[in-house]
């Protein structure tokens, strides 16, 4: 029997491209939900909220709004069925309250499903543990698709908690983000975001480290949101088998 995908926010960009993508794994589309009224693409079944397509489903798979995860945390953990979290954006509660889940059942959270992605910020860790942040200021810019509601971009927080684990800081502590006006000089070994939106840019970051004397630039460029969808179906059906916990793509490509 194959694994059974359920899609949450299946009638999106990329909730289609996810039906897509299990399908072509050669696993069972077991269905989706969307806003009320939404038409499902015409491979999906319709269920009547999140906890009847988890009872369908071995794994739920969610491209939503953050403002969806607590109730859907909740309906999750009491389902017993694997849930994988594409959603950007959360606060502390809703990360907390997917942290809550873990302890129920697998949970696959991630900002980004690339495994470029993923590479980048093993990378990012690495360096930043190399360059001293007293020598090396760490900067990174982010530009996605006019769409956009979050900022900086889940996947920009994403290098920059690497950045900060390199250093052995906490990303809150030293972000700076959003500079305008007159804000004083860069504190030394802060983090700092710059986030662009135009256009349908799909997804380009840069983590930059400059120095006095020189400069290194960490890039990512995504041509295909596909290749999103690619990597979380993929997570998805590996985590599908997991016991309870909180796993991340690092896991999923052996990288712990």
């Amino acid at each position: 029997m194959t694994t059974r995908i359920g899609i949450a926010g299946i009638a999106g960009r990329m909730g289609r491209l996810l039906a897509e993508e299990t399908l072509a794994a050669g696993a069972t589309l077991a269905g989706g939900i969307d806003a009320p009224g939404t038409a499902l693409p015409n491979t999906a079944g319709s269920f009547a909220d999140l906890a009847a397509l988890a009872a369908a489903s071995d794994v739920v798979v969610e491209f939503t709004h953050a403002s969806t995860t607590l109730p859907h945390a909740a309906a999750m953990a009491a389902s017993g069925r694997a849930w994988l979290i594409g959603t950007t954006g959360l606060n502390a509660e809703q990360e907390a309250a997917v942290a809550q889940a873990a302890k129920s059942i697998p949970v696959m959270y991630a900002p980004n499903y690339s495994p470029g992605v993923v590479l980048t910020m093993v990378l990012a860790e690495r360096m930043a543990a190399a360059l001293p942040a007293e020598t090396y200021d760490a900067e990174i810019l982010e530009m996605h698709h006019r769409q956009k509601v979050d900022a900086p971009s889940g996947t920009a927080v994403g290098i920059g908690r690497a950045v900060a684990a390199g250093r052995g800081v906490k990303l809150e502590d030293v972000t700076e983000s959003g500079r305008d006006g007159h804000t004083g000089a860069r504190k030394t070994g802060a983090i700092g975001f710059a986030a662009l939106r135009g256009g349908q840019i799909v997804g380009e970051h840069s983590l930059i480290f400059t120095a006095a004397g020189e400069q290194i630039t960490l890039s990512h460029r995504a041509m295909d949101r596909r290749a999103f969808a690619t990597g979380a179906i993929r997570a998805a059906l590996w985590v599908a088998s997991k016991p309870p916990g909180l796993y991340d793509m690092r896991d999923v490509l052996g990288m712990r």
